[in-house]
């Protein structure tokens, strides 16, 4: 009868934690992913003298992987 008993409470209790801790898991990853999801990495050179970000002289350049082999024929 003991052993029922042990066994009973070490379920429940054992359901109970994985719960709160499924639980506490999303809060938190959902905490953190709204944190960081609004962070824009930003650099010095990109501010003003009053720490304005400068939208006319920003220069964006994006390389693409262009993995053609060029042949020539020789």
């Amino acid at each position: 009868m003991l052993i029922l008993v042990t066994l009973f409470f070490t379920t429940i209790i054992s359901i109970m934690f994985l719960l709160i801790g499924g639980l506490i898991g999303y809060l938190l990853k959902e905490y953190v992913y709204d944190r960081t999801s609004s962070y824009i990495p930003v650099h010095p050179e990109m501010f003003d003298e009053n720490g304005q970000i400068i939208a006319d002289d920003i220069l964006a350049v994006r390389f693409e992987n262009n993995n053609e082999d060029i042949s020539t024929d020789e």
